[in-house]
């Protein structure tokens, strides 16, 4: 497979940088191509902002999406936002690897997303009629490709539970697994989480690696998230609300994860 580790912690030497190397060494130990977009290495810029759109009328407003959508069919983004989408494109498997700061990734990620997942690539997609409301949501220019999140928390894994003072991980992670993966159409695999990241010794450590090895063995294979497709019938068009027969009486984030039939 064709693996794309994307990176968002600004100490090579912390735990998360450590992984990193070490998700590298074992997939191309296993036989994986890897690249690597380091991004505090390769100093992103973190901002959309008008410079992303170098071929705007001069004087004119700028419109963050449908600039980004003009820059996009005419060929005029930035050289760093073009490589990465060329990276997406490539890759088979796509891990986000990052510290979970404020409940969220941290922004030189979120600015990753919001400048690579330009209109007419990652959002924007497809026809929107009363049947679709375009390629999204299990559709788009991802489809068929995997990803996985690899985060470290400094909470207890309780911390992080059912009735946890944070909220379940699954929902704290729901905006980045549904609303970033899957809408452009990834297969996106359960996450790796690594709790308590202040009490970490080597023998915990090795645990730690060795888990994450297992993951990274597995990637190929390990089922997704089963989260129900846009336009396969299970939502409304156009008001995307789910079907008053599908997943009756629940809400919230887990009514979008199909539930296996009971046997």
């Amino acid at each position: 497979m064709n693996v794309l580790i994307v990176h968002a912690h600004p100490e090579p030497r912390s735990l998360n940088g450590t992984l990193k190397d070490f998700a590298v060494r074992r997939l191309e130990t296993a036989g994986h191509t890897v690249q690597v977009s380091d991004l505090h290495a390769m100093q992103w810029k973190t901002t959309l902002d008008a410079d992303d759109s170098p071929h705007r009328p001069p004087g004119t407003r700028f419109d963050p999406a449908l600039d980004s959508k003009q820059a996009f069919e005419a060929g005029n983004q930035p050289d760093d936002i073009a490589r990465e989408q060329q990276k997406l494109l490539w890759a088979d498997a796509v891990i986000l690897q990052f510290p979970l700061w404020w409940f969220s990734m941290p922004a030189i990620l979120k600015g990753w997303v919001e400048r690579v997942f330009a209109y007419g690539f990652g959002y924007g997609v497809g026809e929107h009629s009363d049947a679709r409301w375009g390629d999204r949501y299990g559709e788009g220019t991802l489809t068929g490709k995997r990803a996985m999140l690899v985060v470290t928390a400094g909470g207890w894994e309780s911390h992080y539970g059912p009735r946890g003072i944070n909220g379940p991980m699954d929902d704290v992670l729901f905006p980045i697994h549904h609303g970033i993966l899957y809408y452009p159409g990834f297969d996106v695999l359960p996450p790796f989480v690594v709790h308590r990241t202040g009490k970490m010794d080597s023998a915990r450590f090795e645990a730690v690696s060795e888990a994450l090895g297992q993951r990274l063995d597995t990637l190929a294979t390990t089922p997704p998230i089963a989260f129900r497709p846009q336009n396969a019938g299970a939502y409304e068009i156009p008001a995307l609300t789910l079907r008053a027969d599908v997943a009756p009486g629940q809400v919230g984030f887990a009514a979008h994860v199909e539930t296996p039939a009971v046997t």
